[in-house]
């Protein structure tokens, strides 16, 4: 059984490879999915013995060499590579004290800047620092969390909000596990993953599957409240001066009807009378 980090994302990454995946035949009854060990150890390079000491936590200390090989035998790509090396601690950690929630003057500026586009900022622990009028309309307002893992697995409204709502958690999982293993010792981070796991078991059950990846390029599609199905592109891009925090930008296709209701969103947007209730659905 596997007593580390290093150790229990080894065990999780060899399950989600198959043997043709790898290049080696099925072999008949697995009687675990994904490769064996033997077979991992095979592949990269390493003796049967030394992966198993690995992934029982009884060996901790792997060489980057040995990690390079792991992550090719297990096809792991750019993020779980790097998450690799984090739970080795091998790769240092780009967070070295509490990031400041504090979100510059100038980004301020620039959300404001895109008055046709919802745009976010948010930390490692996916708290929501700053929005643009858009971007607040485009989540309702926030009414029950500015934290968007809360808003995805502790709103009851979520999976009707995110059409795709499964695609969208397996995704928020995945992003919270790389941004925990820079930082696992961050009390918000651990605050909200403590209260994910006490609320949700869906997500508890992909939290335990050590998915680790970034934010690209995505398209994701929602079904607004006020003015209906919406499918927006989604850039993410580091906020290189805070460390810890990121931007999201949405934008809809030219001429589409998601670009006709974004439209819409801002003009309701604008032109709501300071103070009055806005019509909540899913955040």
């Amino acid at each position: 059984m596997a007593t580390s980090p290093l150790g229990e994302y080894l065990s999780s990454r060899r399950a989600c490879v198959t043997p043709g995946e790898a290049g080696l035949p099925a072999g008949g009854h697995r009687r675990v999915p994904g490769l064996r060990r033997e077979e991992v150890a095979l592949l990269a390079g390493v003796s049967v013995d030394y992966y198993a000491r690995l992934e029982q936590g009884r060996e901790r200390a792997p060489s980057a060499q040995v990690l390079d090989a792991l992550a090719a035998a297990l096809r792991l790509d750019e993020d779980g590579h790097r998450h690799l090396f984090r739970m080795a601690g091998v790769a240092p950690r780009p967070w070295a004290a509490p990031a400041s929630d504090r979100v510059d003057p100038g980004l301020r500026q620039l959300l404001d800047a895109w008055p046709d586009n919802p745009a976010l900022v948010y930390n490692r622990a996916y708290d929501v620092l700053a929005a643009n009028a858009l971007g607040d309309a485009l989540f309702g307002g926030w009414p029950r969390s500015r934290n968007l893992m809360e808003v995805v697995f502790c709103d009851p409204g979520a999976r009707t909000f995110y059409r795709d709502w499964p695609e969208v958690a397996r995704n928020s999982v995945a992003g919270f596990r790389l941004h925990h293993g820079e930082a696992p010792g961050a009390p918000r981070l651990r605050r909200v993953l403590a209260r994910l796991l006490a609320e949700s078991p869906e997500f508890a059950e992909l939290w335990a599957r050590h998915d680790a990846r970034g934010k690209a390029l995505e398209r994701k599609r929602f079904r607004h409240p006020e003015v209906g199905p919406l499918t927006l592109t989604m850039q993410t891009f580091d906020v290189r001066s805070s460390p810890g925090q990121e931007l999201v930008v949405y934008q809809a296709e030219p001429g589409t009807d998601s670009a006709r209701a974004l439209a819409l969103l801002g003009t309701l947007s604008a032109t709501r009378r300071p103070g009055a209730p806005q019509r909540h659905g899913a955040p």
